[in-house]
């Protein structure tokens, strides 16, 4: 990764965009309760990008501005070949940060190998630390796999490592405390993120809110909390740290403190589609002008086109009749 003369994406909001989130895989080996269901189908893989196609894509997008990669899914380590991915991506001239987002299953048994791909962060995602209810939510008895992913991830020296909680009032409210008291153990970023009705009815989905401000009330209680100032390049967290703590607690309020005006993001579905926001179904076909032989420039117009049509708001709500179809995992974390 090397430095170049800045260059600057421009939404129709006219708020730069240096982020690019990619999902390598819509294939996950658990299925968490909030991002798909039983009834979830993987979709057929001439239908998803191949990763010389997702290469190209990013290599256009950094060369015109996108200055942070992160490869999400689905589960990114299950899709073959991504070690090799990793290690070219890195190696983008103008890419200033690489990073990763996991379930952590596979995380133990590649962590070397994906920090010598050139990988330095990873985001572990854990709604709790009680093995029988990760079960119950996942579908799959894998705990202590994820907590042997999450100390291998430490031991290579990734920095920091992130451990992403989605907060459900009806099934992990009560790990809280015990998952922000990691932050007080180890120097791991915990990061409490507010349950998004992202593929469901939000009137079937409201229960299981709970807003990120009862969240930190509940936090506080463990002792004071000390405000982190985000730097230019931090994404959308609260961020704090108790009282002599090597890590630190974040909060992600997506649903009750819109973080929209300062929004730096756009996506790349791992079926070729680019997506201007999260809680959005708009999207942009970018695998059809790949698939018929377009050019750099006609995918840099893609990118720009999808970003001209980044709203300057998302407008899914608990109460209403906006909702997002698309299933968290068909979009990618």
């Amino acid at each position: 990764m090397t430095d170049r003369k800045e260059k600057v994406l421009l939404d129709g909001c006219k708020r730069p965009v240096s982020y690019m989130r990619v999902s390598v895989t819509d294939r996950c080996n658990l299925r968490c309760r909030y991002c798909m269901t039983h009834q979830t189908r993987w979709l057929p893989r001439d239908q998803v990008l191949t990763l010389e196609e997702i290469l190209r894509v990013v290599r256009i997008a950094v060369d015109a501005g996108i200055t942070k990669v992160r490869l999400t899914g689905g589960e990114p380590l299950h899709r073959k070949g991504v070690l090799g991915l990793v290690e070219r991506v890195s190696r983008l001239e103008g890419l200033q940060d690489l990073s990763l987002t996991t379930n952590g299953t596979l995380l133990a048994e590649k962590a070397r190998a994906l920090r010598r791909a050139g990988l330095r962060r990873v985001n572990i995602s854990l709604d709790t630390l009680d093995a029988e209810m990760f079960h119950r939510l996942t579908g799959a008895d894998l705990f202590e796999r994820v907590w042997q992913g999450i100390m291998a991830a430490a031991d290579e020296g990734f920095a920091p490592v992130k451990i992403n909680t989605v907060v459900m009032r009806d099934f992990n409210a009560a790990q809280l405390e015990r998952l922000a008291d990691l932050s007080r153990q180890y120097p791991f970023h915990i990061r409490f993120i507010e349950y998004m009705p992202i593929g469901i009815d939000p009137h079937e989905s409201d229960d299981r809110f709970m807003p990120m401000t009862e969240v930190r009330q509940r936090l506080e209680r463990m002792g004071p909390l000390e405000p982190i100032a985000n730097g230019p390049s931090d994404g959308p967290a609260a961020r704090f740290r108790f009282v002599g703590a090597p890590g630190e607690v974040g909060f992600i309020g997506a649903m009750s403190h819109h973080f929209c005006s300062r929004c730096n993001r756009i996506r790349l579905t791992a079926d070729g589609h680019l997506r201007p926001c999260l809680l959005s179904d708009e999207q942009v076909d970018v695998i059809s002008t790949l698939r018929r032989g377009g050019t750099d420039a006609d995918i840099r117009d893609l990118i720009v086109a999808t970003l001209a049509h980044k709203g300057s708001e998302h407008h899914l709500r608990f109460c209403g009749n906006r909702m997002v179809r698309t299933r968290m995992v068909s979009i990618g974390g």
